[in-house]
């Protein structure tokens, strides 16, 4: 028996390239039929004015991350371009608490954050429900995303049974219910407004 160039005998690349053939059937049946998220989702902290003001009003100093009790805010990235260094909230890895007085706003002194008078009124985003995904539809009771929400009952709440429905305008966008979803991919995703 004789190995092809990559080391690999010809009956491994016969059974490697059946298993391929075999599976690429459904793997692109399940990313059909699934309705997942996609990629990762960055949202602005609270109080944020409009995007390309955002990123030319930002100092970059890092005041909101100081005041963050949820150590929630981080500076993007280079490969964000323009954006490099203005903050950011991924939800997957921390999500913003919607704490008492909305410290970020007031460590904030460029003014790309502006004051919020009412939690309510936060647009960060809103979440989405991904309903194949939720542990809810296989009958489990699983109610995390809406224990855990800081706005409880007005952004998030259940019928009898299934998947969660997200209130609007009470989600905030604030990501708690997507940093807290326990399936993966999450069932739960904020997408920035």
């Amino acid at each position: 028996m004789t190995a092809d160039r990559a080391g690999s005998s010809p009956r491994r690349v016969f059974f490697r390239e059946a298993v391929v053939r075999a599976v690429r059937p459904l793997a692109d049946y399940i990313e059909q039929r699934m309705d997942l998220p996609a990629g990762r989702v960055v949202l602005r902290p609270p109080g944020a004015i409009e995007e390309s003001q955002f990123i030319d009003t930002c100092y970059r100093c890092g005041g909101c991350r100081e005041e963050c009790p949820a150590d929630a805010i981080f500076p993007l990235d280079k490969a964000e371009g323009d954006a490099a260094g203005t903050p950011a909230i991924d939800p997957d890895r921390a999500a913003c608490v919607v704490c008492d007085g909305l410290k970020c706003t007031k460590g904030c002194p460029s003014g790309a954050l502006q004051p919020v008078r009412d939690p309510r009124e936060i647009r960060m985003g809103v979440a989405e429900v991904y309903e194949p995904n939720c542990v809810r539809t296989r009958g489990e009771a699983c109610t995390l995303c809406a224990d855990r929400c800081p706005l409880g009952e007005t952004a998030i709440g259940f019928g009898n049974d299934g998947p969660p429905t997200v209130l609007t305008p009470g989600c905030v966008g604030c990501g708690v219910c997507q940093l807290y979803c326990p399936t993966g991919p999450k069932a739960i995703v904020v997408r920035p407004i």
